[in-house]
């Protein structure tokens, strides 16, 4: 089973997360015969806004289909924002997996009220719209945020101080969604995600905070076995009818960012 991972960052700009990505990712994966690689996106997703999402998107969904066609198994959309999913599905037959989707259906197994906690105020309009397209407006009570670029929480990879001050600032914007009834609290980004992976059964108020990597890795290889067992994969009614070849190869050849 070979599965393309596309992260937002590339290795230039984010060694220290790629480093200690690639392990944590072969770490994930439950089959012995997984191969999951690293992609990654230039210029890397370093600030906080949709039209960096949207250009960010454009790429991953080439990429998604370009996975497809070199023969990959699945495609993982390593980033928590999901920009871009659906117009993946609806251009690949083999599963995409979205970081932000995968974590929070994963986290209402755990628990009733989910909060978030993203890293830079900007993202929260995007997530409440995602929510709302996963139908999880009941669930997800709570969106708060830190106050960092994504750029700038890569620094603190490899720097244990700058770790722990993250650590302290989630928890700290955390707090009043634990007193508000939140049982389960989502890292709102790989980034995050990542960094607090070194905290083994992370709990805020006794809320278990959600490592989504491996969840997402997991649900790949999952999707990739049912769609073997049973030939079947996301419905082409709705949001994820197939598009027509041509359409897919002009979206291909069209320049980027135009």
């Amino acid at each position: 089973m070979k599965i393309w991972y596309q992260s937002y960052v590339d290795y230039e700009n984010g060694a220290g997360y790629w480093d200690r990505l690639r392990p944590h990712l072969a770490q994930s994966a439950m089959l012995p015969d997984t191969e999951l690689r690293i992609h990654g996106i230039t210029p890397f997703d370093s600030y906080a806004h949709p039209l960096v999402e949207f250009r960010c998107a454009r790429e991953m969904i080439c990429n998604a289909v370009q996975a497809e066609r070199e023969g990959y198994d699945a495609f993982i959309v390593g980033h928590f924002q999901d920009a871009g999913l659906y117009e993946a599905r609806a251009a690949v037959d083999i599963p995409v997996i979205a970081l932000g989707e995968a974590t929070m259906l994963h986290a209402c197994q755990m628990g009733q009220r989910i909060g978030i906690v993203t890293i830079n105020p900007r993202f929260i309009p995007w997530f409440h719209h995602q929510i709302g397209k996963y139908g999880l407006r009941e669930r997800i009570t709570g969106v708060d945020a830190m106050a960092f670029e994504p750029g700038q929480i890569l620094e603190a990879y490899g720097d244990d101080a700058k770790a722990e001050e993250v650590r302290q600032l989630f928890e700290a914007q955390a707090a009043p969604l634990i007193t508000d009834g939140t049982d389960v609290l989502i890292p709102g980004g790989g980034i995050p995600m990542l960094l607090f992976a070194q905290f083994h059964n992370h709990i805020v108020g006794d809320a278990p905070v959600l490592n989504g990597i491996p969840i997402a890795v997991k649900m790949a290889e999952l999707a990739v076995s049912l769609k073997r067992q049973t030939g079947q994969s996301v419905s082409r009614v709705g949001d994820y009818v197939k598009a027509p070849e041509h359409v897919i190869e002009e979206f291909l050849s069209h320049p980027k960012g135009l």
